[in-house]
């Protein structure tokens, strides 16, 4: 007669967590600041087709690392909570905290009754009417939901990039002068992953922002000549 496996709650929890940030690790970083006219998000992705950065509704903008698959079941979920709850009710009781919410009901559900946690961590950033409006939410893989202000880095060096942009952050920068920052900001993570920093040029990064001054849906990506523009500002 065999014995059964028996392991504690404390201990599935503590290799879950392990399993989750270990994976998490290897993801390349995301950083998403405020700035004088939106929110900027900037991504270390030389993929034109996956991407780390998205619309979610009018006023608020996705992004994401870990396993792709598993942050596009999120990012198409809230898609879909936010459509709902704005034809439901109005438009305007879409909001971050709301979606955020939501998220880390999932993933903490996932995480406590899964054999595997996803292996993600999730930015939700909505825009306000002024920069000490903007929202900017931090997910981790088990739930755990962080309110921030004015910056946020994740990703696998997330502590190097988030001092980074201590240093340099400062809530009145113009568009070009925030992006030089965050992308300053992700050179110093790539760097400290013993990788090349030429890897965070026009051509490696995905670039968007929630625009202040638009109205109605206020996402839009910065590509091709705008960004090289931007850049070499």
């Amino acid at each position: 007669m065999t014995t059964p496996f028996y392991a504690s709650p404390e201990q599935l929890v503590r290799d879950r967590s392990e399993y989750a940030r270990k994976n998490i690790a290897r993801g390349r970083d995301v950083a998403v600041l405020s700035y004088a006219d939106g929110i900027l998000f900037v991504a270390v992705n030389p993929s034109s087709a996956l991407h780390k950065v998205s619309e979610i509704y009018d006023r608020i903008g996705f992004a994401a690392v870990g396993k792709y698959n598993e942050f596009e079941n999120l990012r198409i979920a809230g898609v879909r909570y936010a459509d709902m709850r704005g034809y439901a009710y109005d438009r305007s009781d879409v909001t971050g905290r709301g979606l955020a919410n939501a998220f880390a009901q999932t993933l903490g559900g996932i995480f406590i009754e899964n054999s595997k946690p996803y292996e993600v961590e999730v930015v939700v950033a909505e825009l306000g009417t002024t920069v000490v409006d903007d929202q900017l939410y931090r997910l981790t893989y088990d739930g755990s939901v962080s309110d921030l202000s004015g910056y946020v880095a994740i990703g696998g060096q997330a502590e190097t990039v988030g001092a980074a942009l201590e240093a340099s952050h400062a809530a009145g920068l113009e568009l070009g002068a925030a992006l030089h920052a965050a992308v300053e900001a992700l050179q110093a993570g790539v760097a400290a992953a013993g990788n090349s920093t030429d890897a965070v040029a026009d051509t490696g990064l995905e670039v968007a922002v929630l625009d202040r001054s638009r109205q109605g849906r206020t996402f839009r990506r910065i590509t091709g000549p705008a960004l090289a523009e931007l850049l070499g500002a």
